[in-house]
């Protein structure tokens, strides 16, 4: 399969939203003005951006203008539920509305085991002649993809990489270590983008750009080019966002730090809900320190 190129920085993008609706207005704004930061890829339809919460007409709508906008940048839409049937009917849904890459979560939920993981990414990779790139993320799901099995699944010819949040530092370098050539690891923590792209992954899928895009990206970009004293420098300075961008459930402190920042509303779906004002103050601060605000 021809490898679409998502290594530097994707990020996870939210969903704007105005009295209830998708801002679609807001949504158009914000992929701009990634792509002119120097995003590498766009991935809308994950969990930052609200999607359990999306209707079907929705994510059409949200996926046709990212790649609208996208500028020939990939786009990675979020496709996995807990259920084949389910995630099989979303990539159905979403495959003719010009998405490159499925991004499919391990099932939440029902905690699988490793055979039941693999069998399952196995079908869905079956289901489609798009990539697939794996995400574990244990901490939303309830479930691990091991190692094993992820370098079991790499033998799968569109299964392209892996979303790796799982914070299991020795599973991650045990995936780099076994990959097949070609094979992306990607992490899915801000915070961890600069230790494991030292140990040979690929790249990020990033909440915290979207609140600021050109620094994460040039991050990324720096320890792709060898640059690690400047990555360094930038992983320093960017701490503060990367923490504080989880001091309430994601996206709700990102939202909060984008509405401060004229982007969007402060507005989310239930079961979500605004950030507290302790969590509002400190995203404004934050950003505010950062020279973006």
């Amino acid at each position: 399969m021809n490898k679409i190129n998502l290594k530097g920085c994707g990020t996870a993008l939210v969903t704007p939203f105005r009295n209830g609706e998708v801002d679609y207005d807001a949504f158009a704004a914000l992929v701009d003005s990634q792509v002119a930061a120097g995003i590498d890829f766009l991935v809308p339809l994950g969990t930052t951006g609200e999607t359990p919460c999306l209707t079907d007409e929705e994510k059409i709508k949200v996926l046709t203008l990212a790649k609208e906008r996208s500028c020939g940048k990939p786009v990675v839409a979020g496709v996995g539920t807990n259920s084949l049937e389910h995630t099989i009917a979303n990539i159905r849904l979403l495959e003719p509305h010009g998405v490159d890459v499925f991004l499919v979560v391990v099932p939440y939920y029902n905690k699988p085991p490793q055979e039941g993981m693999y069998r399952y990414f196995k079908a869905v990779a079956e289901s489609t002649r798009k990539p697939v790139l794996l995400y574990n993320v244990p901490g939303r799901t309830g479930a691990n993809l091991e190692a094993a099995t992820t370098l079991r699944l790499a033998q799968i010819d569109n299964i392209i990489g892996i979303k790796e949040a799982s914070s299991n530092r020795g599973q991650i370098l045990d995936i780099i270590a076994g990959r097949p050539e070609g094979f992306l690891v990607l992490s899915g923590n801000d915070d961890e983008t600069f230790p494991l792209m030292k140990a040979g992954a690929d790249g990020v899928i990033s909440v915290a750009s979207n609140v600021a895009p050109v620094p994460v990206a040039k991050l990324a970009h720096a320890m792709l080019e060898g640059k690690v004293e400047k990555a360094a420098g930038l992983h320093e300075k960017l701490s503060p966002l990367f923490r504080n961008c989880f001091v309430e459930s994601n996206p709700i402190p990102a939202k909060a730090a984008l509405a401060a920042m004229g982007m969007m509303e402060n507005e989310l779906r239930l079961p979500l809900v605004p950030a507290q004002q302790k969590t509002y103050d400190l995203m404004v601060e934050t950003v505010k320190n950062l020279g973006l605000l």
